[in-house]
């Protein structure tokens, strides 16, 4: 594991925008050989997507040839809702790059059979010859994707039931009106993320340093999802200060050091 730790949330953005970028352009994706691209919604990738936007602007990345999953949708939103995720993604992201339509992959919030729903989402990955590198967020309570306290570390696509503290930190998407918040999502699953060849997990603020703390210094457990990262063969968490509060001393100045060798390897 890699734990990349910024000074603020701008930095981090910065950082994990110009990693994505980084890793598409040495692939050097092309028709037949697209880079595959595990994407979150949520206020916490917004700063990264509007540097990818940048980027793709500039010519310094295309994402012509990379096909991309998203984590997950709510159950009984159309892609039309404001609060869908098919419209997270494309008013923030999609919208503004030069990916085609048919390289995007959402799980349908309105499908009538949601499991033959969960099982097509695996095979289309798999199909797609699976996930390079998984991008994602972590709650409070350490959860990822929707994969809540509790659910199987080896889970795959599935309909999760949302905890009440992931539906009360939601509502203020929905006007703060929590019988709004939509209960039930389709996810991938934790073990999906780690089947990917990297996966990235961003977590910014004070709010999320008990979980990026029990991610990285805690022991494995279903109850603290992010800790599956641990037995993941190339795993970074980018978190700023604040976020990084409660790791111990010894802990933070273990990773820069890291950082700070794999810095020179790589400029060799």
């Amino acid at each position: 594991m890699r734990v990349i730790i910024k000074e603020t949330y701008d930095s981090c953005s910065l950082w994990t925008a110009h990693h994505i970028a980084h890793r598409i352009n040495d692939f050097c994706p092309s028709e037949t050989k697209p880079f595959v691209l595990g994407l979150p919604t949520g206020s916490t990738p917004l700063g990264t997507y509007a540097e990818l936007i940048k980027l793709n602007k500039t010519g310094s990345v295309s994402f012509k040839n990379v096909i991309t999953f998203n984590m997950d949708e709510y159950v009984g939103l159309d892609a039309a809702h404001p609060q869908s995720y098919h419209y997270f993604m494309f008013e923030n992201f999609f919208n503004h790059i030069d990916i085609k339509k048919e390289n995007i992959h959402i799980l349908n919030g309105l499908a009538k059979d949601k499991e033959a729903e969960c099982a097509a989402y695996e095979k289309a990955i798999i199909d797609a010859g699976g996930i390079r590198l998984f991008l994602g967020g972590i709650g409070s309570d350490g959860h990822i994707a929707f994969n809540e306290p509790g659910e199987s570390l080896a889970s795959r696509t599935h309909i999760a039931l949302l905890t009440k503290e992931t539906v009360d930190a939601n509502s203020r998407f929905f006007g703060g009106d929590i019988s709004q918040v939509p209960t039930q999502a389709f996810s991938v699953g934790v073990g999906t993320i780690c089947d990917s060849d990297e996966v990235v997990i961003m977590a910014t603020g004070r709010v999320k340093a008990r979980a990026v703390a029990e991610g990285v210094e805690g022991s494995v457990s279903h109850m603290w999802p992010i800790t599956a990262l641990q037995l993941h063969k190339n795993a970074i968490i980018v978190c700023d200060d604040e976020a990084s509060e409660e790791l111990k001393v010894k802990t933070v100045r273990y990773f820069a050091d890291n950082e700070t060798q794999y810095e020179k390897a790589s400029a060799r």
